[in-house]
């Protein structure tokens, strides 16, 4: 009898929720694990990361911090606590990069003070601009730059960081073909997945610990700890955007990727069940990913005014000319 039940439980098939949470986890994953590459790439090509405020990044690397202490402490499955790891190597290889670029710009900048200083020159400015990085995304205030520099980018490259560096100057249908790819990929990978059986497992007793356990007390502590830093995470990004009148420096697909991710995180947890209980116990993490969206969007308003606002000058500049 027990054979005959665990056999019908390997094959039983999965529901309209089950599959729907399982294709929006996947894509949700696929962004996650590509989110940090399209502005590694940019701060790598302007050798700046001017555009970030370093704030934000450490704010966010706290936030993952208590989302792995969450995953450890409540002992979530191997899958979900080496994904939040992953988020906070990414996490400091981009803070890394950016101080390293940071300090750099600093000290070449001091540099060249001192030279301009000796020389007793009147007739240059002290100091080169503070952001060299023209990477043709919108909000960038010296969009053409580099366009007769290079050739263009290869078309691989330009899915894989969401560049434009084209004339058309239509760099949000690109993000948006690279946005679309990662869908496809992720309901490609759920697909391959259940296909190999990753889902055929039987439903084993619930272990986890009741509601008033201290292990689990403490891990919805870090869950909200861990949704609060998101949440404050975007505000000094936006405040300093809207200060320098400029998104420029940020790669575009950054955002949109997290967007994607949060979007979709949701989407999943929403569709694996509808009962109060389980959405109860996943407040925190719905709001540490439902919550930024609104915040991404202030920053996709700010990428199209001073998009406007950078062609505008432009424009000006070459009239005088």
């Amino acid at each position: 009898m027990k054979a005959n039940i665990l056999e019908i439980t390997l094959s039983r098939e999965l529901t309209t929720n089950e599959i729907l949470s399982g294709i929006f986890g996947s894509i949700s994953l696929t962004a996650w694990i590509c989110l940090l590459l399209p502005q590694l790439i940019t701060n790598y090509k302007a050798k700046s990361a001017d555009g970030l405020s370093m704030l934000f990044l450490f704010v966010w690397l706290f936030g993952d911090i208590a989302n792995l202490s969450g995953a450890l402490v409540t002992g979530l499955a191997p899958t979900a606590t080496a994904l939040a790891g992953y988020f906070c190597i990414s996490d400091i290889i981009l803070i890394s990069q950016s101080v390293y670029y940071n300090v750099l710009n600093a000290r070449r900048a001091r540099q060249r003070t001192r030279s301009t200083q000796s020389d007793a020159s009147e007739d240059e400015p002290l100091l080169q601009p503070r952001r060299r990085s023209s990477s043709g995304l919108p909000g960038s205030h010296r969009r053409h730059s580099m366009h007769h520099s290079e050739s263009g980018l290869d078309p691989i490259k330009r899915v894989i960081t969401g560049e434009d560096e084209t004339p058309d100057r239509n760099p949000w249908l690109h993000n948006a073909m690279s946005v679309a790819a990662v869908w496809i990929v992720g309901a490609a990978g759920w697909f391959i997945s259940y296909k190999a059986g990753a889902w055929n497992k039987p439903d084993v007793a619930d272990d986890e610990p009741s509601a008033e356990a201290p292990v689990a007390i403490l891990g919805m502590v870090l869950g909200y700890a861990s949704a609060l830093c998101y949440l404050c995470a975007r505000v000094p990004q936006i405040f300093k955007n809207y200060r320098e009148k400029s998104c420029e420096g940020l790669a575009l697909l950054f955002f949109l990727l997290s967007l994607t991710g949060n979007l979709t995180y949701g989407l999943s947890v929403f569709s694996y069940s509808p009962e109060p209980a389980y959405i109860i116990k996943a407040i925190p993490w719905l709001l540490g990913s439902l919550g930024t969206i609104v915040e991404d969007l202030i920053i996709f308003y700010q990428f199209r005014i001073y998009s406007k606002s950078g062609e505008t000058k432009h424009d000006n500049c070459d009239e005088v000319a």
